[in-house]
């Protein structure tokens, strides 16, 4: 079973190539907003546990999160070659957790890979407010919580990198041209990485 976590700053373009890579590989596309909307309007135990925390205005916490992500796994899918996380894990704690979680649930036939989009800042900030523009999304219009989301992400979830750098399970691919040029070298990663498990 394959493990594809795709990583990259805000604006980055991982939604976007997310869901091309999922769809090609087979994988089933997961984010942490999915799994949280998902939860609670199925009205799910944790969906009303993790309900308590949004409404209130509180970010959703780790084990909770993980917990979302196991019960994903447990749900039978016939057609899923493995799972594909849409910037999950954000920290190096639910990296390790996820690492966890995913040896309990597959043991030795789990082959984990991530991949880094990279891309310049003022790519990221260029394409941020071209997206608040196209879609109207205040908080992509707004340069306070874009240089907030920019500098909470170098502070928390860059680190990941070096996780997955020392575990020898990451891949970096620069994220900036033409959409499909950018799934083409990601498809060449992965191709890459599927011949030799």
């Amino acid at each position: 079973m394959l493990y594809l976590i795709l990583t990259g700053a805000p604006g980055a373009g991982k939604g976007t190539q997310s869901v091309l890579l999922a769809a090609h590989y087979g994988l089933r596309h997961m984010s942490t907003g999915d799994l949280f909307r998902a939860h609670i309007e199925d009205k799910s135990p944790l969906g009303r546990e993790a309900r308590k925390y949004v409404d209130a205005g509180f970010l959703v916490p780790d084990s909770l999160v993980m917990r979302m992500v196991e019960a994903t796994f447990k749900r039978p899918s016939h057609n899923t070659k493995g799972f594909l996380f849409d910037g999950f894990p954000r920290t190096i704690p639910q990296a390790e957790a996820l690492d966890k979680v995913i040896a309990q649930h597959d043991g030795r036939k789990a082959h984990t890979l991530a991949l880094h989009l990279a891309v310049p800042e003022k790519d990221l900030w260029r394409r941020i407010l071209m997206r608040g523009q196209a879609s109207g999304r205040a908080d992509d219009q707004d340069k306070d919580k874009i240089r907030t989301r920019i500098e909470v992400y170098t502070r928390d979830t860059r680190p990941i990198l070096d996780y997955y750098r020392k575990h020898h399970r990451l891949e970096e691919i620069q994220g900036v041209g033409e959409v499909h040029d950018i799934f083409l070298a990601l498809q060449r990663v992965m191709d890459d990485f599927l011949e030799r498990k």
